[in-house]
């Protein structure tokens, strides 16, 4: 059996990036290791269960232009929660980005909004909670 259990996103400064995903997002903190002067190990997760997020810092051009636009300006990432209008709610007091007003789809409650970086992310609370 095979999972994802962990993906990359590169960003321009560590702490910057720890900042706004854990104490803006409410992500956890999994591990900050550091490896070399200017490389650390930084893994966050939005919860328990999923993949976890690599923070990666950028130490080439290329990896620095593909900040905020690592699948040209698509969603990239989708966090489920069991509450959407709690979360919404925690988001907005820490004025998280949001490119649109949440709308109801097929499959359940959705709105995008961007990080700190200009990654679009949906929030989706699944059609009863599925």
């Amino acid at each position: 059996m095979l999972s994802l259990g962990m993906i990359t996103l590169v960003v321009d400064e560590y702490d910057k990036a720890i900042d706004y995903y854990v104490n803006r997002l409410g992500f956890e903190l999994i591990e900050d290791t550091l490896l070399t002067n200017e490389k650390r190990w930084v893994v966050i997760s939005p919860g328990n269960t999923g993949a976890k997020i690599l923070l990666a810092k950028a130490t080439t051009g290329t990896q620095t232009s593909a900040i905020g636009n690592s699948t040209g300006g698509r969603v990239s990432f989708f966090i489920y929660t069991n509450d959407f209008d709690h979360t919404y709610k925690e988001f907005t007091q820490n004025e998280i980005d949001f490119t649109e007003l949440p709308r109801t789809e097929t499959y359940g409650r959705v709105v995008v909004f961007k990080d700190c970086y200009g990654n679009k992310w949906d929030l989706i609370e699944k059609k009863n909670n599925e």
